[in-house]
C-alpha cells in the first residue's frame, strides 16, 4: 500500500482556480469590465461583493429607473463554489434583501436559502458561460422586485429583463405618476 500524500494532505482544500487559473482570470477580467464596484475574496471557494449598476442593460435607460430603485444598484454576494465553472456562482441579494416569506413564493425568483433563481433549469449553464451573464440577470431581478413591492406587477418575468424590454414603459409611466403625486400639493 502507497504512504499518502502529507504534502498534499496539509495544503488544505483545492480551490477551482487553482485547477482552472484561465477561467479565475477570465472572471475577473470580465467582472472587472462589467462592474468595477465589485471586490473579489479568495475566502472559501470565492466570492464577489459590492453594487452592480442600475442599468447595465443595452438598450436606453427608461426614465425613472433611479427612483424606481431608490438610486442604487443591487447589493450582491457572489458566492462561488468548488465546482465552479460546472455549476454555476449563487447570487445572494444583501440591499434589498428578500423578506424570508418571498423565499417561499415563486413569483420573487429566490431560492430558500435567499439566492437568486436566475436559469430556469439547471442546463442553462453550460460551465462556459460568463459569470457576467448572471450579474446581468441579478441587475434584471433588481428592477423586477422593485416593481413588484411597488405594486405595479404581481410576478416576475419567466425569461427576466436583460434583453427583453416589456417593463420598460411600467418603468416610465410609474415614474410620471410619481412626479404627478409628487406636484400635487397636499389637502387642507
Amino acid at each position: 500500500m502507497a504512504e499518502p500524500n502529507i504534502e498534499l494532505a496539509d495544503a488544505g482544500p483545492v480551490t477551482w482556480w487553482r485547477c482552472e487559473p484561465r477561467r479565475l482570470a477570465r472572471d475577473q477580467q470580465e467582472v472587472a469590465a462589467f462592474c468595477p464596484d465589485l471586490d473579489w475574496s479568495a475566502t472559501g471557494a470565492g466570492s464577489w461583493h459590492g453594487r452592480l449598476p442600475i442599468w447595465p442593460f443595452a438598450r436606453p435607460k427608461p426614465q425613472g429607473v433611479e427612483d424606481l430603485v431608490d438610486g442604487k444598484g443591487l447589493l450582491v454576494q457572489v458566492v462561488y463554489g468548488h465546482a465552479y465553472p460546472m455549476v454555476p456562482a449563487a447570487i445572494f441579494p444583501l440591499d434589498p434583501e428578500p423578506e424570508v416569506v418571498e423565499r417561499t413564493q415563486h413569483q420573487w425568483h429566490v431560492n430558500g436559502d435567499g439566492s437568486l433563481c436566475l436559469m430556469q433549469t439547471d442546463a442553462a449553464w453550460t460551465g462556459r458561460d460568463s459569470v457576467t451573464g448572471l450579474l446581468l440577470k441579478a441587475a434584471g431581478w433588481h428592477i423586477e422586485y422593485a416593481l413588484m413591492k411597488h405594486g405595479l406587477i404581481s410576478v416576475m418575468s419567466t425569461n427576466g429583463i436583460v434583453e427583453d424590454p416589456v417593463v420598460d414603459p411600467l418603468i416610465v409611466s410609474s415614474a410620471a405618476e410619481r412626479s404627478v403625486e409628487a406636484d400635487v400639493p397636499p389637502e387642507d
